[in-house]
């Protein structure tokens, strides 16, 4: 392949599953793959913070005031 040319997107899945099986083997490929992304973490975190201040009534009440 050359330099700055793009496979399709199945066949760089297929071929970056084939090295991580051949290099970590099956169980470490899925444990890989299963990460959570940090971010995600970051903004379940944050939304956790946020609901542990909230006081529900007040948060219903202005929420559906209009309907």
């Amino acid at each position: 392949m050359k330099q700055g040319q793009f496979i399709n997107e199945d066949r760089l899945f297929e071929q970056a599953i084939g090295v991580l099986m051949e290099k970590l083997g099956p169980v470490e490929t899925n444990r890989f793959l299963s990460l959570p992304s940090k971010e995600k973490m970051e903004s379940v975190r944050r939304h956790w913070e946020w609901q542990s201040t909230l006081d529900k009534d007040s948060f219903f009440n202005e929420t559906f005031r209009n309907q």
